[in-house]
């Protein structure tokens, strides 16, 4: 019989998984009972890269890997003689790039002998490495006495079921400290999530410097200290970036537009946003303040043409954009006797109809001008870069293939586990992004809507559609709306229950329940508490104690 030093020594390796969240989805896994003693800055590193940017990247996941490490330790990480532990780590290919065609692949072996422990680690490039590191950071507890025990002999081979696994954050209806939002990052890191969605402006607020554009911020921020500069969006994407996390910047419109919006007739550019002032709002708008952009003002295109060459020249060349389209009143335009006019004598009638094709056009200039915009500033690409849109009236799949080619619009899906559209546009080619409206918008319960909020079982549970081809499924996000929320209660809306989405757009595990799971569940949650993320509690602090004596109170007999 097996005895461990404690409760998180055995769930190092108690289950197929041990304490391994995400889940591997290799067909070989093999953990060891025995454990090594050790001392975490005692490990040695070498790294095998095929160039010097490489190394240098790996050298800050090793950095902060030791870091986490000792987070782990329960009073000191000193081990006067603890074992010899040597990670080599070695990475085939050269690239950065960081999209949906990235490898995150990799392979973990740790082997142990009177000698000291070998961890070996093989991946494509530096982010499976990266998540090999986060592996090995799982197979780690802290002893009773002082340093780190360490799985002594591992087998795994592990890759992302999908290849986007996203968060959506959002700072605009009330603004989060960039502090905060690295928290945030730090979590989706130890989560293995590789997608940050900011929804950084709407029609609340525009904290957001564009500097080619200063009146956007100016008349849309809710205070000068209610900004970010664009020297901290470029650090937030490098401190994203170093933790396998891409950004998508996604810029709201053509609804949601109202602040920022308001001084197109000042400046002698007429109105850059319409039914700013409709009282009452919702005739004309999905919620208070109430504004859409104006589609027939050549200014109003022209401002967005900066704001999208800003967010091109921050990102990445291989990133690309959100672009909205969720929430349009066409009868906001409707009401609007300029854009009636000017639909009028272009031989549109003012049909419903006549407006969408208004609304579609909005979306193909606006990829236009990114596409123009890509090609100068990244002329090296191969090709264009598809965008991102929410799914709308506008992606109904009756109607989808006239608006929005499959080409160049991925659509996000955000309706309910039940609804047909996911499908229906599967069957027409089109890539999707999943948002399950029941289950992952974590705002829900708390909005003052009467919506319900959703446990980290109804997360963890909901399931992602299927496809013949895989590849048309890019993957999911939860969302955190923040009607309700800022830094005070950031942390816990977000954690653990993200982490429960996480391992889903991992490893989608196949007719796996949460009672199945929840021992490994409650480790990532006590992980997170560790490293300094406030994760709400998911059970009485029994439960985690007495393993299987609360599945009657949670599942019934």
């Amino acid at each position: 019989m097996e005895r461990f030093e404690s409760q998180r020594d055995c769930r190092l390796s108690c289950g197929r998984y041990g304490a391994v969240w995400p889940m591997p989805t290799g067909p070989t896994i093999s953990l060891s009972h025995s454990r090594v003693h050790f001392d975490p800055q005692q490990i040695r590193f070498n790294v095998s890269a095929p160039s010097e940017a490489t190394r240098l990247f790996l050298h800050e996941t090793r950095r902060l890997f030791v870091g986490n490490l000792r987070k782990e330790c329960p009073r000191n990480c000193t081990v006067a003689s603890g074992a010899r532990i040597v990670i080599e780590a070695t990475v085939n290919s050269e690239s950065l790039v960081l999209d949906w065609r990235t490898h995150e692949n990799y392979k973990l072996a740790i082997s142990s002998t009177e000698t000291g422990t070998l961890v070996a680690i093989q991946a494509t490039t530096v982010y499976g490495a990266r998540h090999a590191l986060e592996t090995v950071s799982n197979l780690v507890t802290g002893s009773v006495t002082s340093g780190l025990l360490l799985v002594s002999d591992v087998i795994i081979s592990d890759r992302p079921y999908y290849a986007h696994r996203g968060l959506l954050l959002d700072t605009s209806r009330n603004f989060i400290p960039l502090r905060y939002v690295r928290r945030a990052i730090d979590g989706m890191a130890a989560s293995k999530m590789n997608v940050l969605h900011w929804h950084v402006v709407d029609a609340e607020s525009f904290p957001l410097e564009i500097t080619r554009v200063p009146q956007l911020q100016l008349y849309g921020a809710y205070s000068s200290s209610h900004t970010y500069s664009r020297k901290q969006v470029l650090q937030l994407m490098q401190y994203a970036r170093l933790r396998g996390i891409r950004i998508i910047i996604e810029i709201a419109g053509p609804a949601h537009a109202n602040s920022g919006w308001q001084w197109g007739p000042d400046e002698g550019l007429d109105s850059l946003a319409v039914c700013l002032e409709s009282s009452p709002w919702a005739p004309h708008c999905a919620a208070s303040p109430c504004g859409q952009l104006n589609p027939v003002n050549d200014n109003m295109y022209a401002v967005l043409k900066a704001i999208f060459r800003q967010v091109a020249e921050m990102g990445a060349p291989e990133e690309t954009i959100h672009m909205g389209g969720h929430g349009v009143h066409t009868s906001c335009w409707n009401g609007t006797e300029q854009i009636r006019q000017k639909m009028l004598s272009q031989g549109y009638d003012l049909s419903e109809e006549s407006f969408r094709r208004l609304w579609a056009q909005f979306h193909q200039r606006n990829l236009l001008a990114w596409d123009e915009i890509n090609r100068h500033a990244y002329p090296s690409l191969p090709e264009p870069k598809p965008v991102i849109l929410w799914s709308s009236r506008l992606t109904d799949p009756d109607a989808i293939e006239s608006y929005l080619s499959q080409e160049r619009f991925i659509i996000q899906t955000l309706v309910n586990s039940h609804d047909s559209l996911n499908r229906l546009l599967l069957d027409r080619g089109y890539r999707l992004i999943v948002s399950t409206r029941n289950a992952w918008c974590l705002s829900d319960g708390f909005d003052g809507f009467g919506s319900e909020y959703h446990s980290w079982r109804r997360v963890y549970e909901n399931e992602m559609p299927q496809c013949s081809d895989r590849r048309q499924v890019l993957g999911g996000e939860v969302c955190l709306w923040s009607e309700s929320v800022d830094q005070n209660s950031l942390e816990s809306r977000l954690w653990p229950r993200a982490g429960a989405a996480a391992e889903r757009f991992w490893s989608n595990p196949k007719a796996m329940r949460a009672y199945q799971i929840e021992r490994r569940f409650y480790r990532y949650r006590d992980r997170l508490l560790d490293r300094g993320i406030q994760a709400e509690a998911v059970t009485p602090r029994y439960c985690v104690l007495h393993e299987g004596m609360c599945e009657q109170y949670y599942y019934g007999d």
